[in-house]
């Protein structure tokens, strides 16, 4: 995690699997990964919300709710139980990169949040196949004296959820074989 110039943060988390590339990419445009991922993860259990088709590209969004702690000053300028997004992303399966941006339920004049997530190939000599996810982005939150805690808060969370999907992704596609 980098504070940017402009205020806000800039982020970058590293996943790796033993799965296909192409399988890792596919996964996280199937409504049934969430269900998986809600089970373990420390947000909320997302909810999909829409999921359309275009070619090899996918468009998706999935509600989620912030379940970390805020410090006492961060909860005088902004209601937990408010922190909820969408995420809208662009799943392009032939580059297996997407294009993501979180809009938030509330606070809109106050949060912004976007990114990529990109999966490429790799191999393990004890594994075989193996992808390597590399996600990675920039969030602000505008609110006085407490906003870059809140940012900090926001990134350790979505770190944290983003490493525990890892496990759940697997599963899902070793229950698909």
């Amino acid at each position: 995690m980098r504070v940017g110039d402009a205020g806000g943060v800039d982020f970058r988390v590293e996943q790796t699997y033993d799965a296909d590339a192409d399988d890792v990419a596919r996964s996280y445009t199937e409504p049934a990964l969430y269900e998986m991922i809600g089970a373990v993860s420390s947000l909320s259990r997302p909810e999909v919300l829409d999921r359309r088709t275009e070619d090899d590209r996918v468009l998706l969004q999935v509600r989620y709710r912030f379940a970390g702690q805020l410090s006492s000053a961060a909860r005088r300028a902004l209601d937990p139980a408010k922190l909820t997004w969408v995420e809208h992303s662009t799943h392009d399966l032939a580059d297996r990169r997407v294009a993501f941006r979180l809009v938030p339920d509330n606070y809109g004049d106050r949060f912004r949040a976007s990114g990529t997530a990109v999966v490429t190939e790799g191999r393990s000599a004890a594994t075989g196949p193996r992808a390597v996810r590399t996600v990675a982005g920039r969030l602000q939150v505008k609110a006085p004296l407490v906003g870059g805690a809140v940012e900090r808060a926001i990134v350790s969370g979505l770190s944290d959820h983003l490493r525990t999907e890892t496990g759940a992704v697997e599963r899902f596609l070793a229950a698909r074989r």
